[in-house]
Order: C-alpha cells, then structure tokens, then sequence
C-alpha cells in the first residue's frame, strides 16, 4: 500500500462491501469521503457526501479534491441493468477525469473473455472499460462469490441451506467457482489504492479454495446446520424457475437472483495471482470465510 495519505471517495459506501472498506481506508489514515444519496443518515466513519452515479450532476462536488475513486455500484435489481450501469460508468469516469482523480479503483467479475459470458459478467467488463474510457486509470480487481454478512451472493446460500431440509439443482450446479471471504477483499482493495504501479492494471482475486456450486452449498450446510444437505442435480431448471423458487426461501429478489443465477454456468475462478505481488498474504479458505460470516451475523 502506499505510505501517502490521499482523498479517497468510496461509492456505495453504506453497502455490504462499501462501508467495510471506509472503515479500513480510514484506518489507515486516508481522508475518506463516503458517497451516499443520502449524507443525512449515514454514521460510518469518514466524511458523507451526497451523489448519485445515475444523477451525473451531482458527482462534480464529490470529486473535488479526490485522488482515488473506488466504484463499488451496480443495479443488478434492475431488468435494464446493463444500460444503466454502462450509463453511469460513462458518467462517472468524466466526472474523475474533470476533477483530476489519479486512479479509479473497480470490483469486476472473473470469467475468461474468451468465452461466452453471461449479461452479469459482459456488464462488469463494459464497465470496466467504461469507466476508463476519459482517461483516468483504472485499477480492477476480479472476483467470484464474495463470502460475509451481509453479501447477497452469501444470502442466498446461507438462507438455501438453512431453510430447505433438500435441493433440487440444475446440472450447472457442477461448475466451479473461487469465493473468496470479505476481508481479502477489503484488503486487496485497500492494498492497491493509490499504487502507481496497478494504474491501468486488471488483477483476479479469489479464496484458497475452488469448489463447484454444489460443493459450496454442501460446506455451507455443514457449517450451519452441522450436516450434509441431500442435493440433486437435474438437466432443465432455468435460470427464471431458479429465481422464482429462491425467491420462495429466501429473502433475494427474484431480479438479482436470476441475474446472478444467470452467471452460474460459467467457470469463475483465478487464473493470475499477479495481486500477490502487490498485496502479500494467503486468503482465506472458504469453510473459514463462513465460519467469519455467520459469528458476524451472531454478533450483529
């Protein structure tokens, strides 16, 4: 990490990944300006300031005087997703270029550009490119499930597992994936603000583990509930009928789970550890990633 205090601006500062890095960038003695549409309410440490990567007139004001940006926004809720997230990527990256930030900072999605990649993953790659696209470096890092309370990703797997006594999964459910748990997150991304040498660089990041879906339900239930969930895998169960029957026991809405679910058949997992070099340390395996989630959620 550099050793030089900067203005950092964290977007999406009240979310599950946000307000985690504030906390840790005002730890290391960053001036923080944590960006919310609504300053008022917020009561995490840093500075509040009010903006909205959808309202491109109001990010001039939270730019003034920033270093580094880190985009941390997505409207997987949304049906028109990818339109509007390409919108205020294009947005966003003019109002860093005009206000001379140094570096924008992005969380993106692993999968191999050489494949055929869902909406979800072609959207985090537009936007990657979008938000560089005036001029200001870009630094991204590349994830798969991001494991810790709070996470949507992990919601669903934690309710999964916790409610249903069985599951019924599609035959995709055999692909692989790298979670990784919330805190290498928050530290790769605190390691690599501000380091000149990741300026325009694109790194994947992950968990010590690679597991297929099915395997990461399994490892959850016997976490949580201190047993095997019987799971069965079938041929047809579209990523829709996924969503409607998470939608049924869970709390995720049936647009974010679809969107997600929709991801699922495509292998995500690191293929470069070139973030060694710049953030040392061995992640976390993925059984600890949600014995840490679950004693946050108990602690509240």
């Amino acid at each position: 990490m550099s050793d030089e205090s900067l203005c950092v601006l964290v977007t999406g500062a009240t979310g599950f990944i946000g307000s985690r890095l504030v906390r840790a960038l005002d730890d290391d003695g960053h001036r923080v300006k944590a960006m919310t549409r609504h300053p008022d309410d917020y009561a995490g440490p840093g500075e509040p300031v009010e903006g909205d990567v959808s309202d491109p007139g109001t990010l001039a004001e939270p730019m003034t005087d920033v270093d580094v940006a880190v985009y941390l926004v997505h409207s997987l809720d949304d049906n028109d997703f990818e339109r509007k997230d390409a919108d205020a990527a294009r947005d966003f990256g003019l109002a860093a270029a005009a206000a001379g930030v140094r570096q924008i900072v992005y969380m993106g999605g692993l999968g191999k550009d050489d494949e055929e990649l869902s909406p979800h993953l072609r959207s985090r790659r537009e936007v990657e490119r979008l938000l560089g696209s005036s001029g200001v470096p870009v630094t991204v890092l590349r994830a798969a499930i991001v494991v810790g309370a709070g996470g949507i990703s992990w919601e669903m797997t934690r309710q999964l597992v916790k409610n249903l006594p069985a599951m019924v999964v599609p035959r995709w459910a055999d692909t692989r994936t790298q979670p990784i748990a919330i805190d290498d997150v928050i530290r790769y991304l605190a390691g690599v603000v501000g380091v000149e040498k990741t300026f325009g660089e694109v790194y994947e990041i992950g968990g010590a583990d690679r597991l297929t879906y099915v395997e990461l339900l399994q490892q959850a239930a016997e976490v949580i509930n201190s047993r095997r969930v019987p799971i069965v895998t079938v041929p047809v169960l579209t990523p829709r009928l996924s969503s409607y029957w998470i939608r049924l026991v869970t709390n995720v809405d049936s647009t974010t789970a679809s969107n997600l679910i929709d991801s699922m058949s495509t292998e995500v997992v690191q293929t470069d550890y070139s973030i060694q070099d710049i953030v040392p340390g061995e992640p976390l395996a993925y059984r600890e990633a949600v014995e840490r989630a679950i004693a946050e959620e108990k602690s509240g």
